[in-house]
């Protein structure tokens, strides 16, 4: 009977179906706000821009005194500068010199760029063609007062912050940070500082989790490294279950290992041990751990450095934006490319290939950093994105197309 392998569709669609955002939101200052998920509607107590006004330097006139097929000469009676408005009434045959985001003088409802105008001494000559109300912003334009200018569940990027603060809103309602502890297994992982020693290596995955959880906005708890003990591995995980909103593991849901692990998961909550039809990153667990009706996801990820950062990326980073408060994209944002490489591969699992993405003759083009296997790590590092091959996809020769995903914001 051939083993059955998850769909990487399904793994994604059942650890988000486990997720929900956390309850705590906290009030921080708005210079501290970015990065941080908004928990509450920011709502426009005004009017933005609160006056209409000129989008461009130019002339304030009425449309009504401009000929349909000639000059028109209009006396300039006055000028608006942003921040300082003319105290008047634009009247027949006038107009007024106006800077960009002045307010519109009142009788005014056209501005005539100043490229387009010609002067003569206290006098604008504006040419035929002028269409009524160009250059004109109005009231309200951007956001209505009582309006939703930010809606809660929104990732808070410097644009929103500037948005913020163009409400007068000082400070903004968020969700509490995540907190995500991080361990890795294995009797041969060394940490930093230790003398090296045969069978050893050192240990990258964590330094390599807490960084794309810090580029995520999580708080990261070090939970070390545990040896392949029962004692140690449950020591690890049993004070930091309830403590921490998620636990991510790398190491230790091979086939080899399974039962083993199996069995001290299943005293502290419900894992499934899945083999996902990928590569990199077969073998992955996930689950739920309780203590005192305290809840905390696990994702037990592969312990070859690129199977970590890849199944990190396609399960777990969503699941985190989840648990924050963010709605995930239903799949990764991804475009196509010409493969500048040919790349072997068998339907029936997706594999994502580390690639240098360029752009040549206005076309993307991906190629593959070299050799693939899943503890090469300087393949994650000499790469800017992914290359997907889906599951129906068979080999790809040279100038075939492919879908990429790009690394930058994202890991």
């Amino acid at each position: 009977m051939s083993q059955y392998f998850t769909p990487v569709a399904d793994a994604r669609a059942h650890i988000l179906s486990a997720c929900s955002p956390v309850r705590g939101t906290q009030h921080v200052p708005l210079r501290d706000a970015l990065g941080r998920v908004l928990a509450a509607d920011v709502v426009s107590g005004v009017n933005v821009p609160p006056h209409d006004n000129s989008a461009m330097d130019g002339y304030a006139v009425r449309h009504a005194d401009l000929a349909a097929g000639t000059d028109t000469c209009l006396a300039v009676v006055g000028q608006a500068y942003a921040g300082h408005a003319w105290d008047g009434e634009v009247g027949p045959g006038q107009a007024v010199r106006i800077m960009t985001g002045a307010v519109m003088p009142a009788g005014a409802d056209t501005i005539v760029i100043q490229e387009h105008a010609r002067t003569d001494g206290d006098t604008v000559i504006v040419p035929p063609g002028q269409k009524a109300g160009q250059h004109r912003r109005r009231a309200g334009e951007d956001l209505r007062a009582g309006e939703a200018a930010l809606s809660a569940g929104r990732l808070l990027r410097p644009a929103d912050i500037g948005l913020a603060a163009s409400l007068g809103v000082a400070e903004l309602t968020v969700y509490r940070r995540v907190r995500v502890g991080v361990l890795s297994t294995g009797d041969e992982v060394m940490s930093i500082g230790e003398a090296p020693r045969e069978g050893g290596i050192y240990d990258s995955n964590r330094y390599t989790l807490t960084g794309m959880l810090a580029r995520l906005g999580c708080d990261v708890v070090d939970l070390g490294v545990a040896r392949d003990t029962r004692e140690a591995l449950s020591g690890a995980l049993e004070p930091a279950v309830g403590e921490v909103d998620a636990i991510i593991t790398s190491g230790g849901v091979s086939v080899g290992e399974a039962d083993f692990v199996r069995e001290i998961l299943a005293s502290l909550g419900e894992v499934t041990f899945w083999k996902i039809a990928m590569k990199p990153g077969r073998p992955m667990a996930f689950g739920r751990l309780g203590k005192d009706g305290r809840d905390t996801l696990l994702f037990g990820l592969p312990g070859n450095p690129v199977a970590t950062m890849i199944t990190f990326h396609f399960f777990a980073r969503d699941a985190l934006l989840t648990l924050m408060g963010v709605a995930p994209l239903a799949a990764p944002l991804h475009f196509p490319a010409v493969s500048d490489s040919a790349m072997k591969k068998q339907p029936g699992r997706t594999e994502y290939q580390r690639g240098i993405l360029t752009l040549r003759d206005g076309q993307w083009h991906a190629a593959v950093t070299g050799a693939q296997g899943s503890g090469i790590l300087r393949s994650m590092c000499d790469a800017n994105c992914i290359i997907v091959l889906g599951d129906d996809c068979g080999s790809v020769a040279v100038g075939d197309r492919v879908d990429v995903i790009p690394f930058e914001g994202l890991i």
